[in-house]
């Protein structure tokens, strides 16, 4: 019996040491082949020593994978993430011209514009978000304060991609 236990237990720790195909190509799965081509996507090991490399995507053009302007409810965050960091990396400054959007890349540029009053104010993404349903844009204390929608917390605004960034990071 102490026997069999062993083997049973030597053999779910040789099988939980195995690993399993993380990612599947494009050829195979339906889901990928209707929404993105093969010819966006080239094999890159992550490193020399790779076994299975996986498919990373490449953008050649980012101005053909995400759309140039957008409208929508815009917010703002201010003292409550001042001096945290933020998605790529840099410590968020309640102060400056910047904004969180969910899908553009970090460091872009971006002009916004309030749709009421036509202020705008051109901000740097560097986070993520909103995460609140119906919003499509976080700005910065003082870039709300500039759009002069701070004592109403929202408002409708107009944006506008000026450049696209390389989404790095900053250590």
């Amino acid at each position: 019996m102490k026997k069999q236990v062993i083997i049973v237990l030597i053999f779910i720790l040789i099988v939980g040491c195995t690993s399993v195909p993380r990612y599947i190509s494009s050829s195979s799965s339906s889901r990928f082949s209707s929404s993105r081509s093969s010819s966006n996507y080239k094999r890159k090991p992550l490193s020399s020593k790779a076994k299975n490399p996986k498919l990373i995507p490449v953008i050649k053009n980012p101005k053909l994978s995400y759309r140039q302007s957008w409208h929508g409810t815009a917010s703002y965050y201010g003292k409550k993430f001042h001096g945290k960091k933020t998605a790529n990396g840099e410590i968020y400054n309640m102060h400056a011209f910047t904004a969180a959007h969910k899908t553009l890349p970090l460091g872009t540029m971006v002009k916004i514009t309030n749709i009421a009053n036509k202020k705008s104010v051109i901000v740097k993404i560097n986070d993520r978000g909103p995460y609140i349903q119906g919003r499509i844009i976080d700005l910065s204390y003082a870039a709300a304060q500039k759009l002069d929608y701070i004592g109403n917390g929202t408002a409708e605004v107009k944006i506008k991609v000026l450049k696209f960034g390389d989404n790095g990071y900053k250590k």
